[in-house]
């Protein structure tokens, strides 16, 4: 086949005019894996659920429960941790039940129903503990296998696109929950009663998982039949390992995004704004997932990652020097940026580096080591934030994200990237 032939067949055919731009995305769509788009209305309808509950709780904690900060930093850090370690736990045992992943998703976004509730009825900050936990909990028991689902069931030349996809989606959800709850706070509504609100949404997911499919017996990266070979974590390669300990390194640095709204209302931006400035992030994030995860599928993944690490650190340093609110709205929107160069292009580079038979535990390892990175950081941002200064914080992510940077960079010269 002529390399022409090849590009039409992986979905690369040239850029048509701008009229037919809507039929280009309809069509790029529809080539995206049945699973694929199923997962990504699903993580639609949760994340507009989940964020518009997300910025509230931070507010709602040192308002109307009136916790000390630091406690926001610990609750966010062991609820993610948490999640991190299930994570681990479902992937391996999804591996173990021979490729089987629709019982933990199921499960996943059945437990976050129940957590939003008990968030929103909390009478004390130990209710918003157990209720941020038992959320992390259901996050925890579905992102390993779902991720390891999406993997499964897509062609590697569109791996970047299907994770790029499916971010973007998750974003278009992330974006609608906090433009509803800043019409909710217009409209009077107070965080308990928003928090409540964001119950409802949720159910959605469950009737749109009635969709999900496993992984046909034949799919593009079929697992092998002896069992005992599957979730082995021995049965990742040294590749694996280096990808996961440079990631590790950049989430030392990587707090809690509750730490980027608290910043924003130090600031001087209100409870309607913070959340607003929220979602123009996530606005940006929406548009340029699944452009970045397609890109990524034509060039080096480490070479996005290496931007977003870089657009992370100068965003970081960013909220440690500014001294006025309006720079709030560039930096949220730049932080968009980063996030859209890294997650769906980072799931994408660790389904690059994951064995057939152990790729729902090359997830879970990912997950649970970053997080337990990530848990250093919420901990010690809190903390920063509480004995040093607001601005602490975030000049320990700058610090951290340029590491990462650096080690990206001698992965490259090394010749990591052309591997990848």
């Amino acid at each position: 086949m002529s390399s022409a032939d090849d590009s039409v067949s992986l979905g690369l055919e040239p850029e048509p005019p701008a009229s037919g731009r809507l039929a280009r995305v309809l069509a790029a769509r529809r080539r995206l894996p049945e699973n694929v788009r199923v997962l990504s209305s699903v993580s639609l309808a949760n994340d507009s659920a989940s964020e518009l509950a997300y910025p509230i709780v931070p507010l709602f904690l040192t308002i109307t429960l009136a916790a000390p900060v630091y406690l926001v930093g610990v609750i966010e850090g062991v609820a993610e941790a948490t999640a991190q370690v299930i994570r681990l736990f479902s992937g391996w045992l999804s591996d173990r039940q021979g490729g089987r992943r629709k019982p933990w998703i199921w499960a996943g976004y059945s437990v976050a129903e129940v957590a939003r509730a008990i968030v929103a009825a909390a009478p004390a900050w130990g209710w918003v503990l157990t209720g941020r936990v038992v959320d992390r909990l259901g996050k925890g028991a579905r992102s390993s296998p779902r991720d390891a689902l999406i993997r499964d069931s897509t062609p590697g030349p569109l791996m970047g696109a299907a994770f790029g996809y499916h971010r973007a989606m998750d974003t278009v959800g992330a974006v609608i929950g906090p433009l509803v709850a800043v019409v909710l706070l217009v409209l009077g509504l107070s965080l308990r009663e928003i928090l409540w609100f964001a119950v409802v949404p949720g159910a959605v997911t469950l009737l749109l998982l009635r969709r999900l499919k496993e992984a046909p017996a034949q799919s593009p990266h079929p697992t092998p039949a002896a069992p005992l070979t599957a979730g082995r974590v021995a049965a990742l390669p040294a590749s694996f390992w280096t990808v996961l300990g440079i990631w590790v390194v950049f989430s030392l640095g990587n707090s809690s995004d509750t730490f980027l709204l608290l910043r924003s209302h130090n600031l001087g931006l209100d409870s309607q704004l913070a959340v607003l400035a929220y979602a123009v992030y996530n606005m940006v994030s929406a548009t340029l997932a699944w452009p970045f995860g397609h890109l990524s599928d034509r060039i080096p993944r480490g070479w996005l990652l290496g931007l977003g690490t870089v657009v992370f650190g100068l965003v970081y340093l960013g909220f440690a020097l500014v001294s006025v609110s309006w720079a709030v709205w560039p930096l949220f929107a730049f932080y968009g940026v980063y996030v859209s160069a890294t997650e769906g292009v980072g799931r994408a580079w660790v389904s690059d580096h994951a064995r057939s038979g152990s790729v729902g535990t090359a997830y879970g390892v990912f997950y649970a080591a970053t997080a337990g990175a990530a848990l250093v950081a919420s901990v010690a941002a809190g903390l920063l934030w509480t004995y040093v200064s607001p601005e602490a914080p975030f000049v320990l992510g700058a610090c951290a994200a340029a590491a990462a940077t650096l080690l990206l960079g001698a992965y490259a010269v090394g010749g990591g990237f052309s591997r990848d």
